[in-house]
């Protein structure tokens, strides 16, 4: 009893150390983090300072809470360099990636997701550095993508290679990798709160988190904002008027938009799907892929300039209603297949900026024309746009929880909340099968991670009563512990059980005999030989009928055994009730989930 004591003292303090050393590391984690997004923010500001602005003369408007580091060049738009500057983005981009990290390909939240359920966490070094630069020129050469991606397999990066040089546990590295995850998007998108509920829902494609990341990722996320916000400055990312939803009778016509973002989304996923797929087809080098979507990219921009680079002017313009039903349904329209063209053909960026420039300019749309047929319950169509955003990625990446919180920390209107959950809760529930990270599982049932909590979740419903009645019927009885050797063989050769329960006199618990050493005895002692029972006796550890099969398949960890005896009460009588082994637990698991239970 004391030594059992013992190691569950140790356990706990080995626990809450563990815990307090991930909090600890979390906070270096996310300054490292927060630095990240501000080298992120520098190379694709530049960027595009370079390709679009001094090679083509394309300043596209900003969103109101962020400028441009750099003045302006007094470069003419020319518009047929559209074409040219997007496709050397590709080339550039593709080379980079295909030469030096193939990982970095596509929208990097993927790949953390991949990284988190199925690689250990284990993310290599050079990719945050490779991530930075070759998504900067994919983006800011024109490309059609949203920093998220970026950020997030930038940020789990930075958590993956501290917790490999640190040599935490796989557990320890994942929940540091997610943390760094979170703290890439809190930073980058001024969300801290939804940046750290992002990363423990985006891992899942129903209803279900991974709560444990909640607590390391606040911590990092908060810390890497005020980081980013040291050099750029406390604020929301777009700026919007103060619109209200102050009557009830509005929840129809946000009803009808929930329905109109819940299918975009479900086109969204399956139109960047079918062009990836097609690009991975293409009998050419992967090195050169990326600059042929840069070129069809660019084709869309000549036309529709606003459906390139990341979009967040257009929806700064929508905000105040300068844009019309058609220029905004266009830029929805030409921005899904953008988007599959810039980072379905290996390009790197992030589908989450691109997602709410469709969600809020289709919502835009669906509010000026609702304003036509129901003028009293659209009093504001260009809050649409917000609401719009935040239901179309909850329905396109299952995540209907941190998506509102995201748009209502990035637009700084909080007026809006209930028509965003409104509309998210619905959209999320119209989702179709395919969403747009492939990577995300339906349930921590899926997850390998989680393969062993959830046998011992299951035993833990079984206790070892339940299984004593199937197994007592093929058992022996207890064996008295001054039977000779030859009683001891006749009786065991009618049962083709190993192992025997040894009682006293009293009928009280003494040990068992193992078939092994009764051979041995009879082997290098004779079957006459003046052998008791007792002789032969060794201890197992035990266990009570009211314990669970969870704590008995622990013990039997612990103890290095595949049997334990089963005592009816701790009296000082301790009458036997037979012996459970490893298998009859494991049958007991199948029985259990055959009847799902």
């Amino acid at each position: 009893m004391i030594v059992q004591i013992r190691k569950n003292v140790i356990k706990n303090i080995r626990k809450w150390l563990q815990l307090r050393r991930l909090l600890l590391l979390a906070i270096p984690t996310g300054i490292i983090a927060g630095l990240g997004s501000v080298v992120f923010f520098v190379a694709l500001d530049f960027a595009h300072h370079i390709f679009l602005d001094a090679m083509a003369g394309y300043r596209p408007q900003e969103p109101g809470g962020e400028h441009s580091l750099f003045a302006p060049t007094t470069q003419s738009f020319i518009r047929w360099m559209l074409l040219v500057v997007p496709t050397l983005g590709g080339l550039i981009s593709g080379w980079l990636i295909y030469t030096f990290a193939p990982e970095a390909e596509g929208h990097g939240t993927d790949a953390a997701l991949e990284s988190y359920h199925f690689k250990d966490a284990r993310i290599r070094a050079r990719i945050p550095l490779i991530k930075t630069i070759a998504s900067a020129i994919t983006i800011g050469s024109g490309g059609s993508g949203g920093r998220e991606g970026p950020i997030a397999q930038i940020g789990a990066g930075f958590g993956s290679v501290i917790a490999q040089k640190l040599h935490l546990s796989t557990q320890e590295r994942r929940i540091l990798m997610m943390a760094g995850m979170s703290a890439g998007i809190g930073s980058i998108f001024h969300a801290p709160l939804a940046g750290a509920i992002f990363a423990a829902e985006i891992l899942y494609r129903d209803i279900d988190m991974e709560y444990e990341l909640l607590v390391p990722s606040a911590i990092t996320s908060v810390i890497a904002y005020c980081v980013f916000s040291l050099f750029f400055g406390f604020g929301t990312l777009f700026i919007t008027p103060n619109y209200e939803f102050d009557y009830a009778g509005e929840i129809l016509p946000y009803t009808i938009l929930a329905i109109a973002v819940a299918y975009a989304a479900r086109f969204y996923a399956h139109s960047f799907y079918y062009i990836r797929d097609l690009f991975l087809k293409l009998p050419v080098t992967n090195h050169l892929k990326p600059a042929i979507g840069g070129f069809l990219t660019g084709v869309i921009g000549y036309f529709l300039p606003g459906a390139i680079y990341t979009g967040y002017g257009v929806l700064q313009q929508a905000f105040i209603g300068k844009l019309t039903v058609a220029t905004l349904l266009l830029i929805s329209l030409g921005k899904v297949f953008a988007t599959a063209f810039s980072i379905g053909s290996g390009g790197s960026g992030g589908v989450f900026g691109p997602s709410v420039v469709i969600g809020g300019t289709l919502g835009g749309a669906v509010g000026l024309m609702l304003k036509k047929f129901m003028p009293t319950l659209v009093p504001h169509p260009e809050a649409y746009v917000i609401v719009g955003m935040a239901g179309f990625f909850a329905s396109a990446a299952s995540t209907p929880f941190s998506t509102v919180i995201m748009v209502s920390e990035m637009t700084g209107n909080y007026a809006l909340l209930l028509p965003s959950v409104w509309v998210s809760t619905l959209a999320f529930l119209l989702k179709g099968k395919k969403g747009i990270y492939e990577k995300q599982l339906t349930t921590r049932f899926d997850t390998p991670i989680h393969h062993g909590d959830f046998l011992l979740g299951i035993l833990a419903r079984l206790t070892v009563h339940e299984i004593l009645g199937r197994i007592k019927e093929g058992q022996p009885e207890p064996i008295p512990e001054d039977w000779s050797l030859r009683e001891l063989v006749a009786y065991m050769s009618k049962f083709p059980a190993s192992s025997f329960v040894v009682v006293d006199k009293n009928g009280s618990y003494k040990g068992v005999v193992h078939a092994q050493a009764v051979r041995h005895a009879v082997t290098f002692e004779g079957l006459d030989a003046k052998v008791k029972v007792k002789d032969l006796v060794e201890s197992r550890p035990i266990i009570y009928p009211w314990n669970s099969l969870a704590t008995a398949l622990k013990k039997m960890a612990e103890e290095k055994t595949d049997e334990l005896v089963v005592l009816s009460d701790r009296t000082k009588e301790k009458r036997p009730r037979g012996l459970i082994t490893r298998a009859d637990i494991l049958k007991a698991y199948d029985k259990a989930i055959y009847e799902g239970i």
